[in-house]
């Protein structure tokens, strides 16, 4: 059993490291001609739609996790951009990296993946905006950024080489982890148990789920293998996919960083918001 666990681990590490450094090796070429500057104009536009839109794309084309979106959220509000605008980069960013999500297309499926966008692109665009339109840019602290700088030149290939790199030391490990959990998951936890006590009937764990994943931080990269072998088990979608937006949105750590920029009032909103939004995408999940 501990051999096929073995086998199982390699199997999925192996294939998530050659989708990642091939994936994220293209996107690092393709950056260099992504126009962010109009984009970044699109966030001040009248038409606060495509101003949210704009906010949305740039979430995709900036690969971060949820605490290195931190220092590009201080830049936006030393930019004094629009604060509804920044809360939905804010809760965009993490959930829709392009590596990820065409590994979690390649994992689990198309269908789920462009429902899990859909479903975080509008949920980002209702909760931003609504907390704007609540006033709650007052609970914003006067912060200052320092060490960033914002790159305007291309990607040749020696940059991309650079990038992926560099991209692979960060996110390498969460990879090995989620092969790891996914791996033992699959190979010594009964699918009789997995489908008996996470099955589809039990939509009350969806709830539990977003709450769980508040806590773990594990990275969307970690979650993927994992989620794989947890719905193969028997597992509800929902509750996977609600874990897994959880996690990724609101991560321990992020919200310390948070705590720096924001006022505790605001901070409490933004985690209650990314377990409504993880649980309402949960329920989708479970209904369609």
């Amino acid at each position: 059993m501990w051999i096929q666990t073995l086998k199982d681990f390699i199997y999925i590490a192996l294939e998530l490291t050659i989708l990642f450094i091939f994936i994220s090796f293209l996107i690092s070429l393709l950056q260099g001609y992504i126009p962010y500057g109009k984009i970044e104009k699109k966030f001040k536009g009248k038409n606060k739609l495509i101003a949210g839109l704009a906010a949305i794309i740039f979430a995709f084309i900036t690969p971060f996790c949820s605490c290195s979106t931190i220092p590009m959220v201080v830049n936006m509000l030393k930019k004094k951009l629009p604060f509804g605008i920044i809360m939905i980069f804010l809760f965009a960013s993490p959930l829709l990296d392009p590596t990820i999500l065409t590994i979690m297309g390649v994992v689990m499926g198309w269908k789920v993946t462009i429902l899990y966008i859909l479903a975080t692109m509008i949920f980002s665009l209702v909760i931003g905006f609504t907390l704007e339109a609540l006033g709650f840019e007052k609970y914003v602290k006067n912060v200052v950024i320092t060490g960033y700088e914002e790159s305007s030149s291309k990607f040749d290939f020696k940059r991309a080489i650079q990038e992926t790199l560099s991209l692979i030391k960060s996110v390498f490990p969460y990879l090995m982890i989620g092969a790891a959990v996914g791996a033992i998951i699959h190979g010594l936890v009964p699918t009789e148990w997995i489908s008996s006590i996470f099955g589809e009937e039990n939509w009350w764990l969806i709830p539990i789920a977003a709450l769980i994943g508040i806590p773990l931080y594990i990275r969307l990269s970690s979650m993927i293998p994992i989620s794989q072998i947890l719905i193969m088990k028997g597992m509800a979608l929902g509750p996977v996919m609600a874990m897994m937006i959880s996690s990724a949105g609101a991560s321990l750590p992020e919200i310390i960083l948070l705590k720096s920029i924001f006022r505790k009032e605001l901070v409490v909103i933004f985690v209650l918001s990314v377990i409504t939004m993880s649980t309402v995408s949960g329920y989708i999940f479970y209904l369609l």
